[in-house]
């Protein structure tokens, strides 16, 4: 199938506009990693705490920020996460330690930033220290069951019995909050689901619920950021380098040069995208680089092959003739490919949800871009350097169809 046939646009023609292009979207990549935004890395790469919010009615990002501020967390980055329909937020921190304890205060600060409107009088006795406080959205297993132990509702007595009775209510209170999503809209939902009714008036009494619950917390330590940095980094380097070789050895080395030099613009402008709008690099966007590094070399291959076969049917023409014919008889091969590929990736990204954002993102530039460097970019690197050689004096390039 073919959506064109007998084309002959100039390609080479328009080299100095894709320049302009590609000058446009590198330079303000680059200024925007260098003075700008820096390089957005996640929390993958830099270290730090994600905190899982879950509320119960539609997050105001701006109230959250703004409480976040008045807690002394600065600069904190807040996004939605997964559908809207769940209003769950994720929070990222930059605090870097990475031990249990650093858990706790994580969570401990954005509970204390949330709750904004604590009732007086709310008395959990020895829980009101412990993570969450008197809070039953965010209270812990241990929380509750200490103070049901201390307040006693059931006239048990204390002892072994008291321990494991309380310790079964506590887990009804936290399965019926879990299939509720984590929040509770009031103590009273807990009455006929389990729990005893005079366990939820002690609830009631010292305990309250607030608007929010902290689903789950996660630390990344900088040591492992720093070195996630550098495997990403060298995983790249290496992925370039093979690339080169291969191109080296099956074509001609500035075939294998005019490819890197591509898949690096690419890379650069995807980059410098991900800075100017700042959106995380995470290591699922490091793997849709990887991705694209391969996808852009085999839209390069393909030219360079027609270009290869080309050269041996069309002796008698310059090669910046030869490789404008041959980008004319690939480009219904490259529209029908990247075309589908494109729309796939555009899918991804509409739907995709929040988890994966920076992945589809990544690909839906990379796809667009390497798409367009194939033609713009690799080609035109081989005449350039053909037309260098022969204001020197040198032969021209070997045709890449001689035999090895």
């Amino acid at each position: 199938m073919e959506f064109f046939h007998s084309v002959n646009i100039d390609f080479l023609g328009k080299k100095w506009y894709f320049l302009a292009f590609s000058l446009i979207f590198s330079v303000a990549g680059i200024f925007s990693m260098l003075f700008w935004h820096g390089i957005p890395w996640g929390v993958d790469f830099r270290g730090g705490t994600l905190v899982y919010v879950k509320f119960s009615h539609t997050p105001n990002f701006r109230e959250i920020r703004a409480a976040m501020d008045h807690a002394g967390l600065k600069d904190p980055k807040i996004q939605p996460y997964d559908r809207p329909a769940n209003n769950e937020v994720l929070i990222d921190l930059s605090q870097k330690e990475t031990n249990e304890r650093a858990i706790d205060i994580g969570q401990n600060q954005i509970i204390g930033a949330l709750q904004t409107n604590v009732p007086a009088g709310k008395q959990c006795g020895a829980a009101a220290g412990a993570i969450g406080g008197c809070d039953l959205n965010n209270a812990s297993t241990l929380t509750i069951t200490n103070y049901l132990k201390d307040k006693d509702p059931l006239r048990i007595g204390g002892g072994a019995e008291a321990d494991q009775k309380y310790a079964a209510q506590t887990q009804a209170v936290v399965a019926y909050r879990n299939t509720l999503g984590g929040v509770f809209t009031s103590i009273d939902q807990l009455n006929g689901n389990g729990v005893d009714p005079a366990v939820v008036a002690a609830l009631k009494d010292g305990f309250f619920v607030s608007d929010f619950g902290v689903r789950h917390v996660e630390i990344v330590g900088p040591t492992v950021g720093a070195q996630l940095q550098k495997q990403a980094f060298w995983a790249t380097v290496y992925s370039l380098a093979g690339m080169l070789v291969y191109l080296g050895f099956r074509f001609e080395w500035i075939y294998g040069v005019a490819a890197v030099v591509t898949v690096f613009h690419d890379t650069l402008i995807t980059v410098g995208a991900f800075s100017l709008t700042k959106t995380d690099i995470s290591l699922t966007v490091i793997a849709a680089i990887l991705t694209l590094i391969g996808y852009s070399n085999n839209d390069t291959i393909v030219v360079f092959d027609r270009i290869r076969e080309n050269i041996k049917l069309m002796r008698r023409e310059s090669l910046a003739d030869i490789v404008n014919r041959s980008i004319n008889q690939t480009l219904s091969r490259t529209i029908l490919t990247a075309g589908l590929t494109f729309l796939t990736v555009l899918a991804l990204f509409l739907f995709g949800g929040e988890v994966l954002r920076g992945f589809s993102l990544a690909l839906v530039i990379g796809i667009l871009i390497g798409t367009y460097s194939s033609i713009a970019i690799a080609a035109p690197i081989l005449v350039a350097y053909q037309d260098w050689r022969m204001q020197k004096g040198k032969r021209p390039v070997a045709p890449p169809g001689k035999a090895r």
